[in-house]
């Protein structure tokens, strides 16, 4: 298993810049944000698509420094009811299949989206209970109008890239939970198996999930395509208060209920440790790409914290193959 980083991090570094700093790190693989949320700042998507000899160099800068590209990510909102937004979110995803198809990498991460309401809505709506029943009826149009007919035509645009896309679950949109995101991905047809997970634990500790259990099923369902390794700290005193939806600033940390950190700053190096060798076990063993979103850390502090952490619980190398495949 390899030790990457979401290069956003590094979103003020022209791109050999922070591939530079990335391998002076000790880090072994990068993923690359290709706009929408996060932005593009370190290519040019449009001129990467028109150019092979730009193809070659980019994995030259990246291959040379001893990396791998483990995923491009477009971060967006496809089915935003903002026809605008739409658009712009749903073209950033086709030309990134399209490049990563390209330049042989086989997994994009991003979000699911969310709609409005309704046909005539301005802005998403993320339904997060059972009644009063008029919420119900937003999910079952949300889902039948919206979400399954966006994402069964781009099951068909990723199996014909050979493309995974791996969602990251993230609450405010429509998969937000294994049980969101595996609706998805049986819902689309025949596809379906195109669709899966970005596994981040950060998103899953506040909703109640326990991310080693919502792993293991990820991994019988064949859906677990890239991880991220960030964590995240419910604070006990606002938490009891106030419960764990919290709408207040990430920069309010000490009025939040819930704030990310670092990794091992939110659960200890047992917990990492057992999580990788879940990962493991459920047949895992490719990337664990570092998201550095921790409000009272430095980019720098949070990056070599959460890969002190990281190093001990990742193996540098298998002691051989696992014993059980033996069996």
């Amino acid at each position: 298993m390899k030790i990457g980083l979401f290069l956003a991090l590094w979103g003020d570094k022209p791109l050999e810049e922070a591939l530079d700093a990335a391998k002076a790190e000790g880090l072994e693989a990068v993923e690359i944000g290709t706009g929408n949320y996060p932005g593009s700042p370190h290519l040019n998507v449009d001129k990467l698509l028109a150019d092979k000899s730009a193809q070659k160099d980019l994995l030259k800068k990246i291959e040379s420094r001893g990396l791998t590209l483990s995923a491009l990510s477009c971060h967006g909102n496809p089915l935003h009811p903002q026809s605008k937004i739409a658009k712009a979110h749903h073209e950033t995803f086709v030309k990134t299949v399209q490049l990563a198809d390209a330049l042989g990498v086989r997994i994009v991460n991003g979000f699911s989206g969310c709609p409005g309401e309704g046909p005539n809505s301005k802005f998403p709506n993320w339904v997060t209970c059972a009644w009063p029943d008029e919420f119900r009826d937003v999910l079952e149009w949300q889902w039948k109008e919206s979400v399954f007919p966006y994402w069964k035509d781009q099951a068909a645009l990723l199996a014909k890239h050979k493309t995974k896309f791996a969602i990251e679950m993230h609450p405010g949109f429509v998969c937000y939970s294994n049980d969101t995101l595996l609706k998805l991905r049986n819902g689309v047809g025949k596809n379906g198996e195109w669709i899966g997970a970005n596994f981040d634990p950060s998103h899953l500790w506040w909703q109640g999930v326990d991310p080693i259990a919502a792993v293991r099923q990820l991994g019988e369902e064949d859906a677990l395509f890239h991880c991220h390794a960030k964590d995240a700290r419910i604070d006990p005193y606002n938490s009891a208060l106030n419960g764990n939806l919290d709408a207040k600033s990430y920069a309010q940390i000490a009025n939040r209920s819930w704030v990310f950190r670092s990794v091992g700053y939110g659960h200890g190096i047992e917990w990492w440790k057992d999580f990788v060798s879940n990962l493991r076990m459920v047949g895992y063993d490719y990337v664990l790409s570092i998201e550095h979103e921790d409000g009272l850390m430095s980019s720098m502090e949070g990056l070599r914290k959460a890969l002190e952490v990281l190093k001990q619980a990742v193996m540098s190398e298998p002691a051989g193959e696992m014993f059980w495949a033996k069996e």
